[in-house]
């Protein structure tokens, strides 16, 4: 919910810009995630989701003041988030005196947490239609930098890997480790990183003042954590994007 105040409340700063620009664009696509930090490394080997189950859907909307009929400035913003409860695929628990512990074996009970990330840029760019934008096919490309506004969140069971215990087990004749199970709703809401990004992509007309585009976009950024997920590295908000578009020229 937080998420998508975040899109309406850019979208009422750019609106008033509308007025002036000459190419507005409402647009809907697939947001992959390049998950390459040890945050999402984490998640992905000890739990039952994978990296395609962070994939998503999302939408944006931009507006472009033409400089020429070459060059042009880009004011747009996406919004992606995806939530996703798993559990721990090597790990089962157990109470033991009043407390939670995990084995790698034997028939417990499942052990789970929900991991929600969502990443909203609010980006500026410089767009080039090398062609023009007189042709039947415009091809275009550009780039920029972005204001991230991002959050994560682990909610649930989490197994404290620090934390070994010893304990003998007489159905197998044998010490086994154990580790503490505990509860967590760890969050880093609505934080700020600037970042960057490239685009490219073709628009087609197809009525007066109305065209199509198709676009690929690539976003770099990497958000610092504070004291709820201390110790982590910098978070990897930074993926690939396909949409499709409507644009209205004025």
């Amino acid at each position: 919910m937080k998420k998508h105040l975040i899109v309406i409340l850019a979208l009422i700063f750019l609106l008033p810009s509308v007025a002036v620009s000459d190419m507005v664009s409402f647009r809907v696509g697939f947001f992959f995630p390049r998950a390459q930090s040890d945050l999402w490394d984490i998640e992905f080997e000890n739990m039952d989701f994978t990296k395609t189950d962070y994939q998503n859907s999302n939408f944006g909307f931009s507006y472009e003041y033409f400089l020429s009929q070459e060059l042009s400035l880009v004011l747009s913003v996406d919004g992606y988030s995806k939530q996703k409860a798993g559990s721990y695929m090597d790990f089962v628990g157990e109470e033991i005196d009043g407390f939670e512990y995990a084995f790698d074996y034997g028939e417990g009970f499942g052990i789970s947490h929900v991991y929600s990330v969502s990443i909203t840029p609010i980006q500026a760019s410089i767009k080039l239609t090398p062609l023009g934008r007189r042709m039947k096919v415009i091809p275009y490309l550009g780039g920029g930098v972005g204001l991230y506004i991002w959050s994560v969140r682990l909610q649930g069971d989490m197994i404290d890997f620090s934390a070994a215990e010893e304990f003998y087990d007489p159905n197998i004749d044998a010490y086994v480790f154990g580790y503490e199970i505990y509860q967590t709703d760890a969050r880093e809401e609505n934080k700020f990183k600037f970042g960057f990004h490239g685009f490219a992509g073709v628009m087609v007309p197809v009525a007066n003042r109305i065209s199509v585009e198709a676009e690929f976009k690539y976003n770099a950024a990497k958000g610092t954590f504070s004291e709820a997920f201390e110790g982590f590295e910098p978070f990897d908000l930074g993926g690939y994007q396909f949409s499709v578009g409507l644009n209205y020229w004025f």
